[in-house]
Parts: structure tokens; sequence; C-alpha cells
């Protein structure tokens, strides 16, 4: 009765192509909502997820901040500053190769991106990238500025042994700097972190530090031994701020998606309604329309 009517309507009118176009809605909106429901339970188990390990990242951060408070604490005492006979400088850019966590990443590149292009010699400035994500947005434009990459950050927990391996590789890569940072994300609250730069410094400027003389037994090879230490300790608190901001970054950021999903759902779910009314609407029309012309 259904397909009669719709030839005796089409006779006189277009009410069979409307019908289609309105199935055809119904279609494409059932299929976009089936999407977006099943986006937010991916969503909402990546929160869950991300929530479990943003707990352990922070249980495990308490006893690692001494590391780079002990460092931090012995460069300001001393009072040490970069050679001045070394221009060259070296930035350590602290990331992971995992992403889905709001601008996190980008916060650390930003400030690189800034510091590179305000130098008076961009090509005195290495960086080492530390996480895909940053050498990733780095090589855009500062592709012979990367000294190397260190890849599978933040899949696992960092440990101290692949800071030391890390801090191994630059000593070891002969680049001479005078002048060193680490730039990672410190951790604040669950909801916010501070994009920091750490000083680091070399053998040669701890040994003309004016105030190193406050230590006693302080040789060339004491000096050098901290010095490498130190650079892995700084590293290894880096490593643990930047997994605690990368967790609870991305805890917030599928929060919102989930959210997010749940309004489009609605939104969706109310559009498919109101078409599926006006579709049963048109039909009805058409047989009483075709009843009437019978």
């Amino acid at each position: 009765m259904f397909n009669r009517a719709a030839v005796l309507v089409c006779q006189n009118g277009k009410c069979f192509q409307q019908q289609e176009r309105g199935m055809a809605t119904l279609k494409a909106i059932s299929m976009r909502l089936k999407s977006v429901k099943n986006i937010q339970k991916i969503t909402q188990s990546m929160k869950m997820v991300s929530a479990a390990k943003y707990a352990r990242a922070e249980r495990e951060l308490k006893p690692v901040r001494p590391y780079g408070q002990g460092a931090s604490a012995f460069y300001d005492k001393i009072e040490a500053a970069p050679a001045p006979d070394k221009p060259k400088e070296l930035i350590i850019a602290m990331s992971s190769d995992r992403g889905l966590c709001g601008g996190i990443h980008s916060a650390v590149c930003r400030v690189i991106k800034s510091q590179i292009s305000e130098s008076a010699n961009p090509e005195n400035v290495a960086v080492v990238c530390v996480g895909d994500k940053s050498r990733a947005q780095l090589q855009r434009l500062f592709s012979d500025n990367i000294l190397f990459q260190v890849s599978e950050v933040g899949r696992k927990a960092a440990t101290f042994e692949d800071a030391a391996l890390v801090a191994s590789t630059i000593i070891n890569s002969g680049y001479d700097f005078g002048t060193g940072k680490i730039i990672y994300n410190r951790f604040k609250t669950v909801v916010s972190y501070i994009t920091t730069e750490q000083p680091v410094f070399t053998a040669d400027s701890i040994s003309r530090a004016e105030k190193l003389a406050v230590y006693d037994s302080l040789d060339a090879d004491v000096i050098q031994s901290y010095m490498e230490y130190s650079l892995a300790s700084l590293l290894f608190y880096a490593m643990k701020e930047g997994a605690c901001s990368e967790q609870s970054a991305r805890m917030t950021a599928m929060d919102s998606a989930t959210k997010n999903a749940g309004e489009m759902i609605d939104k969706l779910t109310l559009t498919f309604n109101r078409t599926r009314q006006a579709v049963i609407t048109g039909e009805l029309i058409e047989i009483i329309s075709g009843a009437a012309a019978l």
C-alpha cells in the first residue's frame, strides 16, 4: 500500500523523492550516532586508564623530587654560570611518544621555537628531543638544530637507567656546549602544569664557579663525576614531572571529550527523533492522499 501511495503521489508531486531523502537522512544520522557512541566509550575507557596511570605517576614523583631539587640547590649555592668562551647552547626538550593529552607537548616546543628564533646565532643552538612528539613539531622549522632523538618514551614508567642512558649519550655526543637547559612540564595540580626551564652546567662551568670553595676536596675527577650524575638526576626528575603532567592532562582531555560526545549524542538523538517523526508524518499524508485519490 505504501508503494502504491508513493506512486500515486509521484504522479502529481515530489513526495516520493522527499521520502527517500528523509530515509537517507535517518540512516546517516543513525550511523553518526553509533559512531559518536563508540567514540564516547573509547574516551571514557582512556579516561579511566589515565586516572590509574596518573595516580601511579604522582605516587612515583614524590620520592624523585629530591633528585632535581638537590642538583638545583648545588648549582644555586655555588652560583654556577655559563662558560663565556663557549657560545654553543644545548636545549633538552622533554616530551613523549604519546598524544591525546591536550597541548602539553606543544607548550614545550613553543618555548624552544621562541628561544631559537630570538637567538642571535641560531646555528649554535642544538636540541635533544626526548620523545617523538617534540621531534615531530621541531623538525618542520629547525631540523638542522636537532642533535639526536630519544624514542620509546612514555610507554613505560621512566627509570633512572633511562635517564642515565640519555645523559651518557649527550656527554658522548661530542657537542661542546657552554650553556644548557632542560625544558619540561612541571606538575602543579590535576588540571594545570607549568612549562619550566632547568639550567644544566658542564664540568668546566662548575669548576669556574665563584663559591665552589665552599665544598672541600673537589678535584677535576669529582666534579666530572658529579656533573654526569647531576645531569642524569635532572633528566630523571624532568621525566617524572613530565609523565605526571602528561597523565593528568590526558585524563582531563579525555574527560572533556567524553562530555562533548555526550552532548553530541543528545543533539543527534533529538535530530534523529524529529527527522523520524517528519518521515512518519509524510508517510501518513501520502497514505491519506492516496486513499482520497482512489
